[in-house]
């Protein structure tokens, strides 16, 4: 690693430069992803993750920067925990994804370096993009990453919100492939997380995902 490769990647710290990508189906939530990680030019990581639980019936995808993500995850972990116990009941994916919004909202000034999707099931299944100073939008079909663009032409074209996820899994793991083979921070492996109301978080096995694209 020359010189100017070193400072780089030392000033730029960790990222997921990343390809993620949410879809709502009829019956539950998708999310995929890939799972390199670089700092500047030089890939850091081949194998991290971008999809996380956060409750039983509630998943989060990271872009931006590792610690920065890291660090929400583990506080999104502790707080919907607390509201469980306080509340009884199981947060809504809706209230999750405000009380995210409200945490990176305190750091406008100082904030986290991140671009998130929070996915999940209560009464019917539901996608939030949220953005590093709090903004939030629900979507039903979205794509966050350096990759994104590319993800959004296959998405755009094939995605269908009223089929089950059955259909639109493979969908989303094809956007990402797509992507890792033309956006150099996106690559490895696809990585897919189903949150369904019968079956909570589930992530699908490697040989399951390999297979699902070499059948494309």
């Amino acid at each position: 690693m020359n010189d100017s490769v070193k400072h780089d990647t030392q000033k730029e710290g960790m990222k997921t430069g990343t390809t993620t990508v949410g879809l709502v189906c009829k019956d539950g939530v998708v999310l995929a992803s890939d799972r390199r990680a670089t700092m500047g030019y030089f890939i850091a990581s081949k194998d991290i993750d971008k999809i996380y639980s956060v409750s039983d019936n509630i998943a989060m995808t990271i872009a931006g920067s590792v610690g920065d993500a890291q660090t929400l995850i583990r506080w999104m972990n502790a707080e919907i925990k607390l509201y469980e116990l306080k509340h009884e009941k199981t947060i809504t994916v809706e209230a999750a994804a405000t009380l995210l919004a409200n945490i990176l909202a305190q750091y406008k000034y100082y904030p986290f370096f991140v671009q998130l999707l929070l996915g999940g099931v209560d009464e019917k299944p539901r996608l939030f993009s949220i953005d590093m100073l709090g903004g939030v939008t629900e979507e039903k079909m979205t794509s966050t990453g350096s990759g994104s663009p590319i993800a959004y032409g296959v998405l755009e074209e094939m995605f269908r919100e009223d089929r089950d996820i059955e259909f639109n899994l493979p969908l989303a793991a094809k956007a990402v492939h797509a992507a890792m083979k033309r956006d150099a921070a996106s690559g490895e492996n696809v990585d897919l997380v189903v949150v369904s109301k019968s079956g909570g978080f589930k992530r699908l096995h490697r040989e399951d995902v390999k297979r699902m694209l070499n059948a494309e």
